[in-house]
């Protein structure tokens, strides 16, 4: 039986206001969100337990939270998701234009790119990586890569509250945007001839972009020959291959060492 016009422009009101909004979920990630002056809150759950605990960022952050029952925790979360009894609805970050974010300044500013890498928890642990090693942003696309959830944000532990996560139309058009703007880009490729550390040496006073594609299906093409070169992390064998957001910790470690002399 086909449903009546109301009610399927009802459901899809529904799906489009559910998708203007996410819940975080977790302990160290409702806190930074709660301390992040541009997030925007709409909404805020938390067990008896979970309000002691967040205290100090709740009462900074002006909510009144809802308690509720651990057992019967009213929140639309995915099944297995450790919610810690704190959950927290906001509005997803603008973190602007990439022109404004990366563009060039003092030092060497590096930037993470992502090729369809679409797992939240890889997303998520990148961007921590990117926090300490002090990338300028991470950016993903529109379409297939993962976009801004309460998984990839408890995976992040509260960096997706301070580090830029960008998500373009196109991955090939921000690199050459980037390119356009003074930044090398080395795409990292396990069957490339040069290694990552010997490449870096030529960008100590460059701008600088790792483009990251997804594991299995690596860059595609475009992206591969939109990079000015492609590097390998150095292996001690060949028994296999590092998961991508390691791959990314690895990389962002050896061009920071190379860029501040160290």
């Amino acid at each position: 039986m086909k449903k009546p016009a109301w009610v399927v422009e009802k459901e899809r009101a529904r799906r489009a206001a559910s998708a203007e909004t996410l819940w975080l979920f977790g302990l160290h990630a409702v806190r930074d969100a709660l301390e992040n002056p541009a997030r925007e809150r709409l909404r805020l759950v938390v067990t008896k337990n979970a309000a002691d605990k967040l205290a100090e960022a709740i009462g900074a952050s002006g909510m009144d939270p809802e308690i509720a029952d651990a057992r019967k925790f009213p929140v639309p979360l995915d099944e297995g998701s450790v919610h810690q009894g704190a959950a927290l609805e906001v509005r997803p970050l603008d973190w602007g234009k990439l022109a404004d974010l990366c563009a060039p300044g003092p030092g060497a500013p590096r930037v993470v790119l992502l090729d369809r890498v679409t797992d939240p928890h890889n997303v998520g642990a990148i961007l921590r990586s990117a926090e300490v090693f002090g990338a300028r942003a991470v950016i993903g696309t529109l379409r297939h890569s993962a976009p801004e959830t309460g998984a990839l944000a408890k995976a992040a532990s509260g960096a997706l509250e301070r580090q830029p996560y960008l998500r373009v139309r196109n991955l090939a058009d921000a690199m050459l945007e980037l390119r356009e703007m003074g930044y090398w880009l080395i795409g990292l490729d396990g069957e490339a001839d040069q290694g990552i550390a010997e490449a870096a040496v030529g960008a100590t006073a460059r701008p600088l972009g790792l483009v990251m594609g997804a594991e299995g299906p690596g860059l595609r093409a475009r992206t591969r020959d939109t990079c000015d070169g492609l590097v390998r992390i150095e292996a001690a064998g060949s028994f296999g291959s590092l998961n991508v957001s390691n791959a990314a910790a690895i990389a962002l470690y050896a061009t920071r060492q190379t860029q501040d002399g160290a």
